[in-house]
């Protein structure tokens, strides 16, 4: 079984279609909606200023993510990193550690997407406990800062590089 990060623009026609596929379980929809609205948000605003990438299992896409620089980058954000959104694994394949290789892979999909950044950050319901321990896992830091998000408090998380 081979995992590959590839940027939503070089996925092939069947994958972009394979893509839409993704389901997360609703409960995880409140922090990170579902797979219409994050492609909606990257194809209605295709610049520089956002990327989408896919996990690929054996050529098929399992998760996906967005990332965030100016003009879309969030309040929160330092504007020298950019920011992660809408992380989801397809619930078929969560608990096999996709999570932990997207994570993994991300820090240099996201250099060769904008080498002048200097890390990621992202913001985690601060009652989403899977995320915080797969985020802390992989090395990402709490920055102790907190804001009132949509649901809840949010934590703010950075991995610099």
């Amino acid at each position: 079984m081979t995992t590959q990060l590839v940027p939503y623009e070089q996925l092939t026609p069947t994958q972009r279609q394979q893509l839409e596929a993704i389901e997360i379980p609703a409960q995880q929809k409140q922090f990170s909606g579902d797979i219409e609205m994050a492609l909606y948000t990257l194809l209605s605003a295709p610049r520089d200023g956002i990327k989408g990438f896919a996990l690929l299992v054996d050529e098929i896409p399992v998760a996906f993510l967005l990332l965030k620089r100016p003009p879309f980058l969030p309040h929160w954000a330092d504007v020298n990193c950019a920011s992660l959104h809408a992380l989801q694994v397809d619930h078929r394949h969560q608990g096999k550690g996709y999570g932990n290789a997207f994570l993994q892979a991300l820090p240099l999909a996201a250099r060769q997407a904008w080498p002048e950044i200097k890390g990621l950050e992202l913001s985690v319901d601060a009652q989403n406990e899977s995320a915080l321990g797969l985020y802390l896992k992989q090395g990402w830091v709490d920055s102790g800062n907190a804001y009132k998000g949509r649901i809840g408090y949010e934590r703010r998380m950075a991995l610099v590089f």
